[in-house]
Parts: structure tokens; sequence; C-alpha cells
């Protein structure tokens, strides 16, 4: 009871649900659909098929809106910061995707994420108010409290399934994420999607938009709780899905992995001085391919009743074989003349009840396999993956509420990636950082890890609070140093013959800022606040800027990774040897000598660096052109 008395639309709406369910789209009538489902005469506007919402075309305004924002280091909470190429960048995942971009652009090979799965509970950031500023929107989704700490309210709005636009506003969340992820894509790159059945209808077709349909690899379903959820209220679920889609088409096993010792053991039970192998017959076992439609591949093979050798031409006391059936379907082998005169010493004739066939000896060296799409291994459950974060912790209480199994993150990093960057812009406790750092022990790998949370509050009632953690995002950092400490705790007094000794185990700290650089403001009301701005702008640095924050923006904006090779110089900095130079603290002919010398193919300085002597600002231009050198002044 509420108290209040029958809503009588509500209850009519209702009542229609019931008898014309198909005429409503959100839990709103939609009157095109109403009126063809009552047999009206009505055509359906730009009748097409296509994945179409509330709020769409705002999702695209998200999209396209600038970023000014930076990221400025954090040594103190990092890990061997001036070695490491792996990233943990905290901030708002939409303005980091879009600071990313140029510095990151076809850069990454894999992309891992468990957004919200939208189940009526979750809180996200999705765009609902379009008619604000720039500066508004900002300040809204960036609201924090005393300690400067992101807060839920302003950053984050229940979804619940209440709501008319229920499923457009978690659309409206994810397409401007997936787009800009995208991007950063190499040509060969994948992205694998967790998600259960509340959207993952509409994530399949929101990704057939973004990728192409023709790049779906595929959806697999994985045994996360084999128990099942007792509250559903049908069926007991117990699995969720992972999408996988392709940048762009890949060419057939590229998603294979190498198969393990002990599947090698039972598999390949034969050994000769080329190694272990096992037999597979080349006869084409799919009776719907035969002579009847495959000639080139129907010809005889002639086998030595010795030894069993093969041979293609007929030779002394050689018996011919052909690809039949047993009951005299004329068949086909899998290989033509050409390939079997080449790969002839692979090939071997066995006798089999009673019959000669020919087999190819398949080596176990470097023997792969296709991942399932069903994943039921123990290691994939969620409890597993409750249980490894929980002892890394040292605790019972449930710091982080189930996170996924590192081992099912372990097996699809492997899939698709060596010695390449993996990017997780919904980190959460980062598994994904996790299974990079144990997979690169366990295969000796060389694999870098981009990992994006956003320091949302931790409810004060939590465990992760009464833990000592404020937020997701420390709790992801502090899974990511444990690990570290985990591994180098395993490799202490042991002989090092695999060379973890030189593995990556560090990891850089970023937070999502305002620029460095004070930004024109296009919302100025009267000809003083103009004035005033212009002003403000006779010096471009934010009076708060530090010079470390200031280098970082300047390179990532320009198109430098996070991770570049840093030199401080006399007066200068050398960014990957010769890449860029930058001139931040002072500039005269001996540093500016200094940095010809060096040769950059790139300099950058403060055009306040050059106040009071325009003369050397001009020399120094013209000279850099001279060299061929690209110079530019901020």
């Amino acid at each position: 009871m509420d108290g209040k008395s029958l809503d009588v639309s509500e209850e009519k709406l209702n009542q229609l649900k019931e008898i014309l369910p198909e005429a409503f789209t959100e839990n709103k009538i939609d009157w095109e659909k109403l009126k063809a489902a009552l047999g009206g005469d009505i055509e359906f506007k730009n009748e097409r098929y296509v994945l179409n919402w509330a709020g769409k075309s705002d999702a695209f305004r998200a999209l396209q809106a600038p970023s000014t924002d930076t990221l400025v280091p954090c040594k103190e909470e990092s890990v061997n910061f001036d070695k490491t190429g792996n990233i943990f960048i905290e901030g708002e995942n939409l303005e980091v995707l879009k600071v990313l971009q140029k510095a990151y652009f076809g850069k990454i090979k894999m992309i891992y994420i468990d957004p919200p799965y939208n189940t009526g509970n979750d809180n996200f950031i999705y765009p609902d108010k379009f008619a604000e500023s720039k500066e508004e929107y900002l300040g809204r989704i960036g609201d924090k409290d005393e300690t400067g700490l992101m807060t839920r309210e302003g950053l984050f709005r229940k979804n619940s399934k209440d709501s008319g636009h229920y499923h457009s506003n978690w659309l409206s969340m994810m397409y401007p994420r997936l787009f800009l992820a995208r991007n950063l894509l190499r040509d060969d790159g994948v992205i694998f999607v967790s998600i259960d059945d509340n959207e993952v209808h509409n994530l399949r077709l929101l990704m057939n938009e973004v990728f192409g349909e023709e790049n779906f690899v595929g959806q697999l379903v994985v045994l996360c709780n084999p128990k099942g959820r007792a509250q559903d209220k049908h069926f007991a679920t117990n699995h969720e899905y992972i999408i996988v889609y392709s940048k762009n088409i890949l060419l057939k096993g590229a998603f294979n992995i190498e198969k393990e010792g002990a599947q090698i053991e039972v598999e390949y039970t034969e050994e000769d001085d080329n190694g272990k192998y096992r037999t597979l017959e080349l006869r084409n076992t799919h009776r719907e391919f035969g002579k009847h439609n495959r000639k080139n591949l129907y010809y005889p093979i002639y086998v030595d009743p010795k030894n069993g050798n093969v041979e293609l031409n007929y030779f002394e006391n050689s018996i011919e074989v052909f690809p039949d059936w047993d009951d005299g379907f004329e068949g086909c082998w899998t290989w033509g003349k050409p390939k079997a005169e080449a790969e002839m010493e692979l090939l071997i004739g066995r006798i089999i009840n009673e019959r000669w066939k020919i087999y190819v000896k398949d080596y176990a060296n470097g023997a792969s396999k296709m991942l399932k799409t069903i994943l039921i291994d123990k290691d994939f459950y969620t409890e597993k993956g409750q249980k490894t974060f929980n002892a890394l912790f040292h605790t019972k209480s449930k710091v982080f509420q189930s996170p996924k199994s590192t081992e099912l993150l372990m097996q699809i990093i492997k899939t698709s990636t060596e010695d390449d960057i993996i990017l997780d812009f919904f980190a959460g406790s980062c598994t994904t950082a996790h299974a990079v750092l144990a997979l690169n022990k366990q295969d000796g790998g060389n694999r870098k890890f981009i990992c994006v949370q956003l320091p949302e509050k931790c409810d004060e009632n939590s465990e992760a609070f009464k833990a000592g953690y404020k937020t997701i995002a420390e709790i992801g950092k502090e899974r990511i140093r444990r690990v570290i400490k985990k591994i180098k705790d395993e490799q202490e007094g042991k002989l090092d013959l695999e060379g973890n000794s030189d593995k990556d185990l560090g990891f850089k700290v970023f937070k999502l800022q305002e620029s460095n650089f004070k930004i024109w403001r296009t919302n100025i009301g009267t000809e003083e606040e103009l004035i005033a701005q212009m002003q403000q702008h006779l010096e471009p640095l934010d009076e708060h800027a530090k010079q470390e924050d200031v280098l970082y923006e300047l390179l990532i904006k320009s198109g430098v990774t996070l991770t570049a090779k840093i030199k401080n110089e006399k007066g200068y900095v050398l960014v990957n040897d010769n890449e860029v130079a930058l001139m931040l603290e002072k500039a005269d002919e001996k540093i500016i000598k200094q940095i010809f010398a060096a040769k950059p193919k790139k300099v950058f300085t403060l055009d306040g660096l050059f106040k009071d002597n325009d003369k050397l600002k001009t020399n120094t231009a013209l000279q850099m052109k001279d060299a061929g050198i690209e110079f530019k002044v901020i």
C-alpha cells in the first residue's frame, strides 16, 4: 500500500499491455506499432533494419564532444613507475577514452570489459541533459565530496526497470564508449564483452552497428554459477555470456590456443625422430564431399605393404588406395595432389579392418586448438574468482563482490595476444591486470595492460569501506600491488631459468583531471567578461600546474604514449631518444643549441619562456624550420 488511490490511466495501460504487448516500447505506447497491430493503414517512418532508441542522437553528441582533460602521473601510488609499461588510470572512462585517442589510436590488440549488466539495480553514467553547457555537464558528472572523491549523486543515476527509458539509458551509456574503444583497436584487434540476459540482445545489435555484423566472432557461454541463482523467477540462471567482435575479418584459427601438456600426453601417443604425433585420416570424413563434386581430390595413393610408406606414383608391389568408404561410396581426400606431393613425409598407410587407409602425421610441436563456445571449467566459476581475490587480500569478507575468475580472463587473453596491449575500461577490481601478470609469468609473454576505473565511492556500510578502501579504484590499485608482490615472493630464492626476473612487474598510475592550460570559455555573457578572460589567457598555464603534469599533457595530446622513455637533460626533456624534445623551464641560446644537437623530430615549448625576447623566438622558429624540425609554441 502506498496510500494513493487507483491510477486509472496506469491500470488501462496495463490492461492494454496484456492484450497488445507488441504495441509497447520501453513501457510506453508506440502509436505506429499500435495502429499496425490493429490493422490500420500505416507506413513506418524511415522503415529499414536499424537499431534506434530514445536519446541516440544525444549519445552521438556525447561521443563527439571533445575533451580538454588530461592525465597526471601519480608516482607515489605506482610500482616501478619509470620502467613499467603497465598503466592504471583513475577517472571517468568516457573522458579517459577521449584523452587516449591520439596516443593509442590503432595500438590496442585486445579489449575486455565487464560493463554494468542493467539489472535494474545498476548505477551508471548516461548522457541525459544535453541542453546544458560542457562546463555544466562536467560539473554535474564530476560531483565530489569534501575529500575530493567522486560521489554517486550527480555522477551516477540508478537505471530502474520502471524507467521509461530503461534500455535506452544503457544503450546511450555504452554506445560512445564502444565507438571510441573501436578506434583504439589495431586492425587485427578484438574485443570481449561480458554480459547477461538483460542486455545481450541489445548488445549484439549495438556491436553490429559499431563493429559491423560481418566482424561478429562468437557468443561464448560461461558457466559461472553451477548452483544457479535461487532468487530467479522461473529458471535458476547459472550462466553469463562473452560477446566477441573483431575490428576486421580475421583468418580462420585466429583464436586458437596452444594445447597443454596433459592434453598432448593423452592425444599424441606415437613418436618418431621428429617428436610426438597423432594420426588423422586423410580421407574427408564428410559424405557431402566425394568424387561426385570434388573430382580433383579423388586419385590413388600407393602404399608399400612392408612398412606403410606411400607414393603418388605406382611402384613395384605397391597397393593402390582410393578414398572410398567401407560401403563403396567414392569419397575424396582432404589434400589435392600438389599438397600431398609436398607433404609426402607426413603421410603413412595403415591396415584398419583389413582395408588400407592413408593417414597424416599431426605433430604435437605447436599444436593448437579452438576454444569452445561453452566454457564449463570449474576455474571459470565466479566462486573461484571470489576465492582468488579473498586469498590475495587475506580476508573472508567480500571486499569486492563477485570478481571475474582470473583463469577465465587468462584463457581469453591467451586466444588473441602475445606481446600486446590489453585494455579494460570497466576495470573494477582489476581482474584483467591480475590475469595479464599471471599469464606473462605462466607462458613467458610480455603483455601490457591499461586499466581504467572511476574513483567510485564505496558505501560506508560496505566491507570494502570497513577494510579501509574509500573507492573502487583503490581496491583495483591495491590488487595489482598484491599480485606483483606475490609473483616476486614466489620467484625469490629460485633459479631464474625462464627469464622471469626481466618481466615487467610494475604499473604507472595516472589520474584524470582538468587541463593544465586555461580553457577558453565560449559562454561569455558580457564584454567585461570577455576582456577579463583575455587578460587571464595572457599566461596560458594554470597557476597550480606542475611541470611534470604539463609534460605528460603535451605528450599525450601530441600522440605520444604514456609509457614513453623520458630523459631529463639540462634545461630540456628528451622523449623516446629523439622523437620529441620539450623545453618547459627556460629558453636561451645554450639550451636551444643543445636541443639542435639532439636532432629531435619535434620540439614543444611554452610561449611564456620567450617573454621580452621575440627575436630569440623568431630565430629559433626559422632555424627549426630549416632543420626540418616541427616546432610548436604553446
